[in-house]
């Protein structure tokens, strides 16, 4: 079977492409594998809100970023290259520059709205992939992108959740810069030879070292960082940062975008289920929710019934 149903469009001269759809035998453990980088960020609210020092959004960004990518550039001791440089660099400003907004919004909105904002990332890069890979999603994806973001607003969105100015375009803001990171991943790939780790690792370092000059002059760094606020820290760096982040960008190369985004929803449920296990209780409306929001997730690593009864065998 031909795979020129998945293959990008061509790429200008000197663009390496990602590595083409992965075959249906592989496919489910890169989904699994690359599920895990948005199930790690789904720890971020709790994490923040219950370790963390307060009011220190940048400097936990900070810490959550260049500690990470300078582990990674030590351990892969691979440099950018040619226009890689400048690419490195617009690159970590998308998926690692916009970081402390998250803690912004984790501070200053309920973590349901928060988690609805972010929700909708897979809405926006579906638009941004029209425009920068020429790549149309399907109305079966694009149908249960909308319904996820639905049931996870059914999930964490109560009568009285407040919406604070700040937090809400804080948040708005890191769901643009994370769906544009998604999509020029996808449309750059990787330098021939290097690695997702050695990608993240750059990454990490560009967004760490964009946010160490205004933690510096704004926040500083905290008066106090206890043993819990370390340990969160260090979680916040390995887990949610270079390990995550690697596990992300080789699921970008080789799922196809429109599968890869809705992954983004297991951060709101896994915060959910956090709160769960932390004694909080869901209603009628907020199990359909998450549910929901769960087939949402799954129905868009699926081709549409019709594409799978018209595939040769």
């Amino acid at each position: 079977m031909s795979s020129s149903a998945h293959r990008p469009a061509t790429a200008p001269p000197g663009i390496h492409r990602p590595a083409t759809v992965p075959p249906a035998s592989h496919r489910p453990a890169t989904v699994l594998l690359t599920a895990l980088a948005p199930a790690a960020w789904g720890t971020t609210y709790v994490v923040t809100t219950e370790l963390l020092p307060a009011g220190h959004p940048m400097f936990a960004g900070l810490m959550r970023a260049l500690p990470a990518g300078l582990a990674g550039l030590a351990l892969t001791r691979v440099l950018p290259r040619g226009e890689w440089w400048w690419k490195a660099v617009v690159l970590g400003m998308l998926n690692i520059g916009g970081m402390p907004l998250l803690f912004v919004a984790a501070e200053r909105l309920p973590g349901g709205v928060a988690a609805t904002l972010g929700a909708a990332q897979p809405l926006l890069v579906a638009a941004l992939a029209v425009l920068v890979l020429r790549d149309r999603p399907t109305s079966w994806r694009l149908a249960w992108g909308v319904l996820g973001v639905a049931g996870v607003g059914l999930v964490v969105l109560g009568p009285g959740a407040r919406l604070d100015a700040v937090g809400l375009l804080a948040g708005l803001g890191h769901t643009a810069t994370m769906a544009g990171g998604v999509v020029l991943t996808r449309r750059w790939g990787r330098p021939a030879g290097v690695g997702p780790l050695a990608l993240a690792g750059w990454q990490l370092t560009v967004g760490g070292l964009l946010l160490l000059p205004p933690t510096l002059a704004f926040e500083g760094v905290p008066q106090r960082i206890d043993a819990g606020a370390a340990g969160g820290y260090l979680w916040l760096g390995s887990m949610g940062g270079l390990i995550a982040y690697t596990l992300w960008f080789r699921g970008i190369a080789t799922l196809p975008v429109g599968a890869t985004a809705p992954l983004v929803l297991l951060s709101p449920l896994v915060a959910t289920a956090i709160g769960v296990a932390r004694g909080e209780s869901l209603s009628l409306a907020q199990t359909c929710g998450f549910a929901l929001s769960l087939a949402a997730l799954l129905a868009a690593q699926l081709d549409p019934p019709h594409r799978r009864r018209s595939t040769p065998r």
